[in-house]
């Protein structure tokens, strides 16, 4: 049974600071204020607000699978990490061949989360293994 109060609170901001920074840079490049992006963006600050809140759930989740794991090290963290990012990708590719999500749109999700979930286990598992 995984003891919930051993996760590292720190490793938990720098994880979402992390992902929050990321997701700014990658999003801002990938879509910008592209005129011909077939992509509408929400307009208003409830979308920060809640990438925010992502970005630390996100991150919590993560802390709680390299601690069940017993993931300690980058490498291991890495590999609880990138598992977290294949299942993602699984699910974006699903819904791709149904017709849900366009190949545009599931190959910027699967870069941005291929990536992050995979920096969020190295940090994890490198702060885990402290």
């Amino acid at each position: 049974m995984m003891d919930w109060s051993e996760l590292n609170v720190v490793a938990i901001l720098i994880g979402a600071i992390l992902y929050a920074v990321y997701g700014g840079i990658y999003y801002t490049i990938m879509l910008g204020k592209k005129k011909d992006t077939p992509f509408k963006q929400t307009e208003g600050p409830l979308k920060y607000v809640v990438s925010i809140m992502i970005a630390f759930v996100s991150s919590s989740i993560v802390a709680s699978f390299v601690q069940a794991a017993g993931a300690e090290g980058i490498l291991s963290g890495l590999i609880v990490g990138s598992l977290i990012g294949i299942i993602i990708t699984l699910v974006y590719l699903k819904n791709t061949l149904f017709g849900l999500v366009t190949k545009k749109a599931f190959y910027i999700a699967v870069g941005d989360h291929l990536i992050i979930f995979a920096l969020l286990g190295m940090v994890h598992g490198m702060i885990n293994g402290m």
